[in-house]
């Protein structure tokens, strides 16, 4: 069987346009030639430490071309990609290492710190939680035992790709935290992944000549799948940026001519707001992509006014990640909709009876397509739990209009998106529930002009017990993410509950909501 995966990309692309560029980054530019012939070394370096049909390799760090040549090369060896969200705490990425059971991770010199702290070599303390970790390859200055990442390549090239990979072949696990504080390794298929790329590219009108700017993390899947796939797909360059600068972004539009570019409404508010603002160039913009979270009108006031427009959409990391899209041409006509299915995608609004709403009716929203998760890796009950008949249930409720235009209008799951990035209260409240003062807690989002939503948490003490609020986000300091942590305490003496004990969300929203300012 011919490789039919993702990780054939490289390979296919450069037979077909070699000297076109395929990345460019810190000033310089690597072709599709020179792009596959290191995901074909560094494939045959990772087949040698061991990867191989069904194994994970693991990468932590910031944007850079060696995510992309890791992840490839992961592909074309059969083995399955697992990026790793750097903002998380040692604890947290430990982790999700030991449930996927990755025996290599490939790490950046940023993340040094934490990985020494992990372990998992035989050169290293395996006093952590991450003991199945074999290999750890650094992009620079490895540490003893470690491999390096550019010596891997060397040798000479080598042949063909021989490795069998179908469609059906799982590719990647990216990990959603759940809203019972468990991540869950949402695992994607060669196919997923493939056709979320073909849906984006006849929706969003991709092109051979695109130049995407890359500012968004590329370990979460919009940036990666829902702009940088489908670029590559094309024969498109990606300009890739290891951070978010809303000055520098500007000025990389213009010198690049950039045509499109991913971000949450965060990244495009910071960009707006930015001293050279008023006289930028962004004339070469084709789509502003936007998602993560529902764009406010003043964000798109201050686009259109420039002839810009965002192409906004709906989606999950389960549905790889596009579900629905408001392309440009109805963006002011259905504006506050998440849009139509993408072309080989099927969305429902389902009523309580699992019939379809009709017009203006609240359901659930469900999806299907060649682009829905295979399930959670190792989590058959979860996975069973939302895909049921077919359909990938989303625990979020929508409502559509007489021409299909889908709106979501709420979250039946506790969800709080604070600058794209999902934080689950449960996750939350777990690690809160871990201070010797704290006897109840719940967590609630509450609005914020920069970041849309912050967290919120209500905290209960326990009797004869203090803490102040620096104490209570001070200690989740190094156990969670820091764009998990609170930005702000409440105390209260109880906490409002049902009869089964589940806390009142809504009430604590009414009692201890509000906004930032």
């Amino acid at each position: 069987m011919l490789n039919e995966g993702v990780g054939s990309w490289t390979a296919r692309r450069a037979r077909k346009t070699p000297g076109a560029p395929a990345i460019r980054y810190a000033g310089r530019m690597l072709t599709y030639a020179g792009l596959d012939d290191r995901v074909r070394r560094l494939a045959r370096a990772l087949r040698g430490l061991g990867a191989g049909p069904g194994s994970r390799v693991a990468y932590l760090g910031p944007n850079h071309p060696a995510f992309l040549e890791t992840m490839f090369a992961t592909w074309s060896a059969g083995a399955i990609f697992v990026p790793l969200n750097r903002r998380l705490a040692g604890p947290e990425l430990a982790d999700q290492l030991a449930d996927c059971g990755a025996a290599l991770l490939v790490y950046a010199p940023e993340q040094a710190a934490v990985v020494a702290g992990m372990g998992g070599t035989a050169g290293r303390s395996t006093a952590d939680r991450s003991p199945g970790l074999r290999h750890l390859v650094a992009l620079a200055r490895p540490a003893a035992g470690d491999h390096d990442f550019e010596s891997l390549l060397g040798g000479p090239p080598p042949g063909p790709d021989d490795v069998p990979v179908s469609l059906d072949d799982p590719c990647l696990i990216m990990y959603t935290s759940g809203t019972t504080g468990r991540a869950k390794g949402a695992t994607l298929t060669h196919g997923n992944v493939t056709w979320n790329a073909i849906n984006v590219v006849v929706d969003a009108d991709f092109r051979a000549d695109e130049v995407a700017l890359a500012v968004a993390p590329l370990f979460h899947t919009a940036a990666l799948n829902m702009l940088c796939l489908p670029t590559m797909l094309k024969g498109g360059s990606v300009l890739i940026e290891p951070a978010f600068d809303p000055a520098r972004a500007l000025e990389l539009i213009a010198r690049y001519r950039v045509t499109s570019m991913f971000g949450v409404p965060a990244i495009y508010d910071a960009m707006a707001a930015a001293p050279g603002w008023a006289d930028a160039d962004t004339s070469s913009l084709r789509m502003l992509l936007c998602g993560g979270a529902p764009v406010p009108d003043a964000t798109i006031r201050r686009y259109t006014s420039r002839g810009l427009t965002f192409i906004q959409g709906y989606g999950m990391t389960e549905t790889s990640p596009g579900a629905l899209l408001l392309d440009a041409e109805h963006a002011l006509a259905k504006a506050g909709s998440a849009g139509v299915p993408h072309f080989f995608t099927d969305v429902r609004v389902s009523g309580p009876d699992g019939a379809e709403a009709g017009p203006g009716e609240r359901g659930e929203i469900i999806v299907a397509g060649p682009n829905v998760m295979a399930g959670y890796w190792g989590q058959p009950g979860a996975s069973a739990a939302v895909l049921a008949d077919g359909w990938l249930h989303s625990g979020d409720v929508g409502t559509a209009d007489e021409d299909g235009y889908v709106s979501v209008v709420d979250r039946v799951k506790d969800m709080i998106i604070s600058g794209g990035e999902n934080i689950y209260p449960a996750e939350v409240e777990n690690a809160l529930l871990s201070h010797p003062a704290v006897a109840d807690c719940g967590v609630i989002g509450i609005q914020d002009g920069r970041w849309g939503e912050v967290g919120r948490a209500v905290v209960v003490l326990r009797p004869g017990e203090s803490a102040s609020e620096a104490d209570i986000l001070g200690f989740l300091d190094g156990r969670l993410a820091r764009y998990k942590i609170p930005n702000s305490v409440h105390f209260a003496d109880s906490l409002p509950r049902t009869a089964t004990g589940k806390i009142l969300k809504k009430q604590l929203r009414e009692t201890h909501g509000g906004t930032t300012a």
